[in-house]
């Protein structure tokens, strides 16, 4: 054990992309379904259920297969093992074509079966290599999706959490980075929480599609070895039924890519959301508004001891701008090929675990950072005491109410430019004439800190 540990240390040291390197501890799960090896394994499913397909009872002079036939079947892909992807990699340097590799590969695998020797010449029956590329890759996408999207969900749960720990606890707000009309710190999780639900519900409702048609779409090798199949109906219901997938029925010989494009842009604007929030939440942090936690043993700078640094926001900026920078490329490119198909979609797609890892080391560092960050509330409320200007706002609003003349300008005159502390505000609203006493005390009552509105409420919602 010891040695396969320190095996994948070295391969971690010498690897070119940090997902595969140093995060490699980070993306956990996405290995199997990204690399070389899971898409292999995806094409090796694809493949032979397509062959249990044909061997179901649809081709006229092809008796249905046994159980145990199809059990052997099953289990090229159900019990794929690295050394198989090792096995097929030494077929495709011959071959020099990857999917062809696999058909290969299977033929080695059934070739001393009883019930399917006989069989062979049905692997790979009627389909182009896209035909099994691109419902591998949307098998992997759904796979992918569903363990970034329980991530995303987590962070969503942590905002919610925070959004009801501090509903009441008062924050100045700024526009523009000035100071502005006080919020809550619960009301600004919750803004964030309620803008990545809804990304996280847009990611999860793009339905993924695949298509099994032949060379340019039409199947014409299907149509012209078994007129008396109707195989628009087969290929349908193995792609819906037999592979969990949305079968799109018009397509030239490859997927067109649209899903992919709708998916990846739905991943960008969460990303995007996400960076927004670290970002808050570093100034947050550089205002001293939050804290972090100080881990014993950890360094925060090489020459300044005293430094704790909001490293996993910093680290959630980078990684989810790579991943939209290839979210972006990808949804641009793939949906683009020249005439009935090009290659260039087989290459660019080899780069779609990098964006999900990228996300997912995005979506950890969120988690880490909000693990380690507290509100301070005295700093917090500190903040608010030096900056009664933000009620200016307030007198206006409620002077406007009974017609005081000119009321804005009036504050604006008082207060653009000139700080308020608690006593010059007072002889402030105690300045302006036509105010009824109620208001005129409601005003004085008023102070930074209870200047928040509905934050409270619309915190808890």
């Amino acid at each position: 054990m010891t040695e396969l540990r320190d095996a994948r240390v070295e391969q971690q040291l010498i690897a070119i992309s940090p997902v595969d390197g140093r995060y490699a501890s980070k993306v956990d799960g996405l290995e199997s379904v990204f690399s070389e090896h899971g898409l292999i394994k995806h094409r090796v499913e694809v493949e032979a259920g397509w062959l249990a397909v044909l061997g179901s009872g649809v081709l006229p002079d092809v008796p249905a297969f046994g159980d145990r036939a199809l059990d052997a079947i099953k289990d090229l892909g159900k019990n794929f093992e690295l050394h198989d992807s090792l096995r097929v990699k030494d077929i495709e340097r011959e071959t020099n074509h990857d999917v062809k590799a696999v058909e290969y590969w299977m033929r080695e695998k059934l070739a001393d079966d009883p019930d399917l020797a006989s069989k062979l010449e049905l692997i790979h029956f009627g389909l182009t290599s896209e035909d099994v590329n691109n419902l591998a890759y949307a098998k992997m996408h759904v796979a992918g999706r569903g363990i970034l999207l329980p991530h995303l969900d987590n962070i969503v749960g942590i905002l919610g959490e925070r959004a009801g720990e501090y509903a009441d606890t008062p924050l100045l707000a700024r526009t523009h980075g000035q100071p502005a009309t006080p919020t809550t710190v619960g009301h600004e999780m919750n803004v964030y929480a309620h803008r990545l639900s809804t990304h996280a519900a847009n990611i999860g409702g793009v339905v993924v599609r695949g298509k099994l048609n032949g060379a340019t779409g039409g199947f014409a090798a299907h149509a012209i070895a078994y007129p008396e199949v109707d195989w628009p109906a087969v290929s349908y219901e193995f792609i819906k039924e037999g592979l969990g997938l949305e079968p799109n029925v018009v397509t030239a010989q490859i997927d067109p890519h649209d899903w992919n494009a709708e998916l990846y842009h739905a991943f960008m604007r969460g990303n995007t959301t996400l960076h927004d929030l670290a970002t808050d939440m570093w100034d947050y942090i550089s205002r001293d508004l939050f804290t972090q936690q100080v881990v014993a043993g950890e360094v925060g700078s090489s020459a300044m001891p005293h430094k704790v640094n909001p490293i996993q926001f910093e680290n959630a900026w980078a990684n989810f701008g790579i991943a939209n920078a290839l979210f972006g490329h990808l949804a641009e490119k793939l949906p683009n090929s020249r005439l009935q198909r090009d290659l260039s979609d087989s290459s660019a797609q080899r780069a779609v675990g990098m964006t999900f890892g990228h996300t997912l080391i995005g979506y950890k560092a969120m988690k880490a950072g909000f693990s380690r960050a507290h509100v301070n509330a005295e700093n917090a409320a500190a903040e608010l005491d030096d900056n009664w200007s933000v009620l200016s706002e307030a007198v206006q609003s409620v002077a406007r109410r009974y017609d005081v003349p000119s009321a804005y300008d009036l504050l604006k005159e008082a207060t653009r430019g000139r700080p308020l502390t608690a006593d010059s505000y007072a002889k402030l609203v105690m300045s302006i004439d036509g105010l009824p006493e109620d208001a005129r005390e409601r005003l004085l009552a008023l102070t930074p800190a209870t200047y928040t509105g509905y934050s409270e409420q619309l915190a808890k919602q």
